[in-house]
């Protein structure tokens, strides 16, 4: 943990922005933090599917078939381990209109959605089991909508970080129990 408005553990940076009067926007980021090792072993990659290239070029084999699949699989290997469309996910509380869900991802591209705030009718933490891992998620139960709304569709942090934006969501939606009362 960092200090209060930035936690940070190794696959995520949580960042909480204050630019404006705390009443008008509040906004909370969950960043994917790469790591040196990702980038080693993409250029190990890199460097092995290269020295494969020059090796089948310059043998007598002249085989294009056999340079075709060995780039098929380096490159399904490089996207098996390391590829991780997503850079960011925030979320946007603005008390007056409601809360805005935003994906960014490494292509350049953003999705958004926007809840009014006169539809959320609460903010829940939930733990989820699978037959191989257990995780918390944020979710909002949102009027009219037959099931509840991910807040991070993508990205799994942990609680620590999803904590400090379910007191902000509570804070906004005025929910009847107190986020004070359970820490998750």
């Amino acid at each position: 943990m960092v200090g209060e408005n930035w936690i940070e553990n190794r696959k995520y940076t949580y960042r909480r922005e204050l630019k404006w009067p705390v009443e008008a926007i509040d906004i909370h980021h969950v960043v994917v933090r790469r790591s040196r090792a990702s980038r080693f072993f993409i250029y190990l990659c890199l460097v092995i599917g290269l020295s494969n290239a020059v090796f089948l070029v310059l043998s007598k084999h002249e085989s294009v078939t056999i340079l075709f699949w060995s780039f098929i699989l380096s490159a399904s290997l490089l996207k098996l381990f390391l590829w991780k469309p997503v850079k960011q996910e925030s979320v946007i509380i603005m008390p007056a209109l409601g809360v805005q869900l935003e994906t960014h991802f490494l292509s350049g591209r953003t999705t958004r959605r926007f809840f009014p705030i006169g539809k959320i009718l609460r903010p829940v933490l939930l733990e989820c089991v699978t037959p191989l891992t257990c995780y918390w998620s944020l979710s909002l139960i949102v009027r009219d909508e037959g099931e509840l709304m991910l807040v991070f569709k993508e990205l799994r942090p942990p609680v620590k970080m999803l904590v400090p934006i379910w007191k902000a969501l509570c804070a906004t939606i005025d929910c009847k129990e107190s986020p004070d009362a359970d820490d998750g």
